[in-house]
């Protein structure tokens, strides 16, 4: 049966998606896991892989349209195989916010963003769009719209207040995404938070032990990725999600990280962590945030993540409580290595001291699941020894 290749979704509630370019042309052959095109969203520019192994065919988007997610862009065929003819209409470009995943069309666009003959006369707006001023009991009715032709979509209902253009208060793309993003998961997600002190002095000695012998530029980070990890492979109750209602789970531990680029915050993954060693983890670590600085994601580098970690250290914040990614039953928020007072075999002493704070799905996660893992996140920060004879059994 023909492959569809279709505009893919990359998280973070993407509606849209601009293909930037064809990889492979049409009528040529490609091998499955072959980069085939190159589609921007707000987060980035990621290129897409061959989905099977055949020849290019039916291609129906072209460079610089943008559809919405799940729209058929081309198919992939095997020898004897034919693109559907069910499939020949090309598909109409929509605004953004639209989306594929919902049940209600978009209305149908013409040449300058006008309504086509016979559309309804109600006002031009994305399905999300549409939900949300529903939601909040909003008429879209004269509402100025940012979408192409001054369609309304979603970061328009969500906005707080109307803002001018050149008052150099208007949010980029990526701005707009994740505000719709945090009030989405802020008022429909019942989050919950744990809150823990690490014992953090053979932390610190790890890693600087680390960076004395092999010369590798290990960083917090990549330690708290490692345990992590190891700590997720261990407790795969954190692998569910809340999902359509449902509870789905991720088939394998990838750990998210939160990153600051110039076009805005990112969660970039880093892949199947309990199995790579220090110095790949370390060099995964460093090739994901590179793309992610570059804007040359691949769709991996932003799929799948178990967990995210949000390390805010460096900016010498303490202590902080995160909102949750979509996808995702946890979030793990990372202050900075202070020194503190604390009680050691009853004296006072100056010890540093890493604070962890989880936030949780409450229809995921119960308040006993989430503690059992932080504590097991803890033990081993704090003895890193745990962590590597843990390993080393598991090899055995």
């Amino acid at each position: 049966m023909a492959t569809q290749v279709i505009m893919p979704a990359l998280g973070m509630a993407q509606d849209t998606g601009r293909l930037v370019g064809w990889l492979r042309a049409e009528g040529s052959s490609v091998a499955q896991g072959d980069p085939l095109m190159e589609i921007e969203t707000d987060k980035s520019r990621v290129e897409v892989e061959a989905p099977a192994s055949g020849v290019v065919a039916g291609v129906r988007v072209h460079p610089d349209e943008e559809v919405a997610v799940g729209t058929v862009l081309a198919w992939i065929l095997a020898p004897g195989e034919t693109v559907p003819s069910t499939e020949s209409t090309p598909p109409t470009p929509t605004a953004p916010g639209s989306t594929a995943r919902s049940a209600e069309p978009s209305p149908p666009l013409a040449v300058g963003g006008t309504a086509a003959p016979g559309a309804s006369q109600r006002p031009l707006a994305s399905p999300l769009a549409r939900r949300l001023a529903a939601e909040r009991g909003l008429e879209l009715a004269g509402r100025a719209g940012t979408g192409p032709g001054g369609a309304v979509v979603a970061a328009d209902v969500t906005a707080p207040g109307p803002v001018t253009a050149g008052s150099g208060g208007e949010p980029g793309p990526l701005a707009r995404q994740m505000a719709e993003h945090t009030t989405r998961v802020w008022t429909t997600t019942p989050h919950f938070y744990l809150s823990r002190d690490v014992r953090a002095r053979r932390l610190r000695d790890w890693r600087e032990a680390v960076r004395r012998r092999s010369g590798l530029p290990v960083t917090y980070t990549d330690l708290l990725l490692r345990v992590a990890g190891k700590a997720l492979a261990g407790h795969r109750e954190m692998l569910g999600y809340w999902d359509g209602g449902g509870l789905r789970h991720h088939p394998a531990v990838h750990v998210g990280l939160a990153v600051s680029t110039p076009r805005g915050l990112l969660v970039v993954v880093v892949r199947d962590v309990p199995s790579l060693d220090l110095p790949q983890l370390v060099a995964a670590r460093e090739a994901v945030v590179a793309r992610a600085q570059a804007g040359r994601l691949r769709a991996a580098d932003v799929e799948g993540a178990v967990l995210t970690i949000s390390n805010l250290g460096m900016h010498g914040v303490d202590r902080f409580g995160a909102v949750l990614p979509e996808e995702q039953s946890a979030i793990l928020a990372v202050g900075r290595v202070r020194d503190a007072v604390v009680p050691v075999d009853g004296r006072a002493a100056v010890e540093p001291i890493l604070s962890l704070t989880l936030s949780c799905d409450h229809r995921v996660l119960d308040g006993v699941q989430a503690a059992t893992f932080l504590g097991t996140l803890c033990e081993s920060l704090e003895e890193p020894a745990l962590l590597l004879d843990a390993m080393a059994a598991g090899r055995r």
